[in-house]
């Protein structure tokens, strides 16, 4: 599945767990998102886990993208971005 098939209410849909309760993406708030990013940061080491640094910037670009937009939640971004990042952050399989 391509990204630009990706239907962005599905994507925003998609369950994300951060502390402790899965949450649909747009639900996650920018503490949420930061959470996100610092817990995958912290299990990035060598060998297989060197696979998760990449998802761990995603995440951490995402929270940049909102304080930069001023966004309280992923889902006041632009749909077509969390489309295109969605594979990243590892929401979706990458096509």
């Amino acid at each position: 599945m391509g990204e630009s098939r990706l239907d962005p209410a599905e994507v925003a849909a998609r369950p994300v767990h951060v502390r402790g309760a899965s949450r649909p993406l747009r639900e996650l708030t920018l503490d949420d998102v930061r959470e996100r990013a610092a817990e995958l940061r912290a299990v990035t080491g060598w060998g297989p886990t060197a696979r998760v640094a990449p998802v761990a910037r995603a995440w951490h670009e995402l929270a940049r993208e909102m304080e930069a937009g001023g966004a309280a939640r992923v889902g006041e971004l632009p749909a077509e971005r969390l489309v295109e990042l969605a594979p990243r952050l590892g929401v979706v399989l990458p096509s």
